[in-house]
């Protein structure tokens, strides 16, 4: 565990700050550069990231604050402490008030927005794991479990490097969404296969984490990641029906003749 990666001028640099930091740059980089194939700014691009992720942190905070309304104590005002979709809602929020100001594309930039998300989610992850914020999953004794006596929320035992596994499957989950959009897809698909993918992974690693069950014996972010596949399977669905229904030729009008023109039905003796 390195919690702080460094001292400069007496200060702690610490790992959590400097992978948030890295993943709102990396994902800064990837919109830009799909923004500057499209022919838009890349000022855009970079306007997006740095308010979401500010009202995202914003979102996190607030959220982690609200679910430990009645233990409130000055620690959980500090620096650690964020839930990810309070800062999901947050960074949405304000990604689509600057989509609506500066008057992009919103379809194609929150599709474009799909992959840079999933790998800031998962570069945010390792920071997770070195600063050993308690993200950590069930103990276990597979030969890569790890036990993290000097974390911020110290095990002895060895335990299920659960961030380390989002990171991974962050990565996996990119490559899926790459591989989509190669092809011609309906606006928004791309996202609804993130929201669908992003959901699934959440809820099978939630399996190994530690949170209390909120509700049906599941956890509250495996409630989350319910209606986040729900939303997806929903928005694919819904924009493969209606690219559907604009590629369906017309029908011939019923009245038409056997030269296709109108005319009067035919008469049919009983």
């Amino acid at each position: 565990m390195r919690p702080v990666l460094f001292s400069l001028f007496g200060l702690d640099i610490q790992s959590y700050g400097v992978s948030k930091a890295a993943a709102a740059l990396l994902a800064a980089f990837l919109l830009g550069r799909a923004f500057h194939a499209r022919g838009l700014t890349k000022d855009d691009a970079y306007s997006l990231v740095m308010w979401a992720t500010i009202w995202g942190f914003v979102g996190a905070k607030v959220y982690f604050l609200l679910e430990h309304a009645g233990e409130i104590t000055l620690h959980h005002l500090g620096g650690s402490g964020f839930t990810w979709y309070g800062g999901l809602i947050g960074g949405i929020t304000a990604f689509l008030v600057i989509i609506r100001r500066r008057k992009l594309p919103a379809t194609f930039v929150v599709d474009a927005a799909a992959i840079p998300l999933t790998l800031a989610y998962g570069v945010g992850r390792i920071g997770c794991w070195l600063s050993g914020d308690g993200t950590y999953g069930r103990p276990t004794d597979l030969p890569w479990g790890v036990a993290l006596p000097h974390a911020m929320v110290p095990s002895q035992v060895p335990v299920h490097p659960t961030p380390l596994y989002e990171t991974l499957a962050a990565l996996v989950i990119a490559a899926a969404l790459w591989l989509w959009q190669r092809r011609t897809r309906p606006a928004l698909e791309v996202f609804g296969g993130y929201l669908i993918l992003s959901g699934v992974s959440r809820f099978l690693v939630e399996i190994l984490r530690i949170n209390e069950p909120a509700l049906f014996g599941l956890t509250q972010p495996q409630l989350w990641a319910l209606v986040s596949v729900a939303v997806g399977v929903g928005v694919v669905v819904r924009r493969r029906l209606r690219s559907r229904s604009r590629s369906t030729p017309a029908v011939a009008p019923a009245s038409a003749d056997a030269d296709g023109a109108p005319g009067e039905r035919p008469f049919i003796e009983a």
